[in-house]
């Protein structure tokens, strides 16, 4: 069998319109009219490339009953999704059967086609395979349970930034409290926020994100506040506390060597966000007091370039007002640590065909959105919070996010 990856098509499986074929992907940037795959660890372009077989064919079908691509379009085309799926698959015989030489890179060759061929052999199914929002974990059921006490309590208890908030009359991506939804057939990704009331021009990566989705959750981390040197202005912005709406698409989009996978506000517009207004390196219900030199609220602003995107290995904040999410370390759908420091790049440079790093961890986020999303689901709902709201339910605790922490950097 040949070397499969992005691009490769089964015989006379070619699109006739490329352009179109990739038109539900491309809708950023320098993306928009491209032909190409966008092979974003590699940092190059991808063409359509043409076989001879029903290779690709049949490893869709394969990583479809393993339960890796449930989106699965049967097309014989290596696109994005078989990408993340095989990715996936990678990543699970990596962790969850110990085999430690397996880079999740999305390319088969004769090494996965060994582990395809052995799985195709016991019947294998993965555990992501057979969970769903009707089937789901504990701990995926605790985090809904938590959603739903956070938007019964700050409907009733609204602060300072979220009072404000209520009386806008447009607020584009971001939602009022009570407009918060929970429905467990959308994917939702929360945000725990730590540290932010404390001044500091240099930020550490040292909040949570928690996805849940198809049942399971999965915890990274990263940071949702700005560094001042990130942001080069003194009233960085910080994304309101609340729940937002994300749609899927990519980071970096006017610069064609750094373009990958991200999440972006749905609304154009944007998001809500708070300028640190007072200039004192925080955030603080104090930034929503101060008054521009007509005596006006400066208030809140909306914001269309906060994304959700990668920070390296976690060692740098690269957020000037982003969500930012680090590719060293995860725990999984069992909240077993999961080390991805041995192939996962700290910056742009590791990521080329040479070096065969990896977007690491970060990649696990983005592949699951990607394979698991259910049909025609393009979006997620992201509610960001800080640890103190963890006191609402008695299965976490205000303590948690820091225990959780100290943990995934133990790596």
């Amino acid at each position: 069998m040949a070397v499969l990856y992005l691009g490769s098509c089964d015989a006379g499986k070619t699109p006739s319109s490329r352009k179109e074929f990739l038109k539900p992907y491309h809708i950023d940037g320098l993306l928009i009219n491209k032909v190409s795959f966008r092979d974003d660890d590699r940092t190059k372009w991808r063409s359509f490339r043409e076989g001879t077989g029903d290779d690709v064919l049949k490893l869709q079908r394969f990583l479809f009953n393993a339960g890796f691509m449930p989106r699965s379009a049967f097309d014989g085309v290596f696109g994005y999704v078989t990408q993340a799926s095989v990715r996936l698959f990678q990543e699970y015989v990596r962790t969850m059967e110990g085999v430690s030489s397996m880079v999740p890179d999305g390319v088969v060759g004769s090494g996965t086609f060994g582990h395809i061929t052995r799985w195709e052999k016991e019947n294998k199914v993965s555990d992501w395979g057979k969970m769903s929002s009707q089937n789901p974990s504990k701990s995926y059921s605790d985090w809904m349970q938590l959603l739903q006490q956070a938007k019964q309590h700050y409907t009733n208890n609204p602060g300072p930034i979220l009072q404000h908030l209520n009386k806008l009359p447009n607020t584009y991506s971001t939602k009022k409290p009570s407009e918060w939804t929970f429905n467990t057939n959308d994917i939702h990704l929360i945000g725990i926020r730590r540290k932010q009331t404390e001044s500091a021009v240099r930020r550490e990566n040292d909040d949570l994100f928690v996805l849940l989705i198809n049942g399971m959750a999965f915890t990274f981390w990263g940071s949702t506040d700005a560094s001042v040197n990130m942001a080069k202005r003194k009233d960085e912005a910080f994304l309101i506390e609340g729940q937002h709406l994300y749609r899927f698409g990519w980071h970096k989009i006017s610069v064609e060597s750094k373009i990958y996978r991200a999440l972006k506000p749905k609304n154009p517009k944007g998001v809500m966000i708070i300028r640190d207004w007072d200039n004192d390196n925080a955030y603080t219900d104090k930034d929503i007091q101060v008054k521009d030199n007509q005596g006006n609220v400066k208030g809140l602003r909306v914001n269309p370039s906060i994304n959700i995107h990668w920070t390296g290995i976690g060692r740098s904040n690269f957020s000037a007002g982003c969500q930012v999410i680090a590719g060293k370390s995860y725990l999984n759908h069992k909240n077993e640590l999961q080390d991805c420091s041995k192939f996962a790049s700290s910056s742009y440079s590791g990521l080329t065909t040479s070096n065969k790093k990896t977007k690491g961890a970060y990649n696990v986020f983005t592949d699951l959105i990607l394979c698991y999303a259910p049909k025609q689901v393009t979006h997620l709902y992201y509610t960001l919070g800080r640890e103190a709201s963890l006191d609402l339910s008695h299965n976490f605790g205000s303590q948690y996010a820091e225990e959780v922490l100290n943990r995934l950097k133990s790596v």
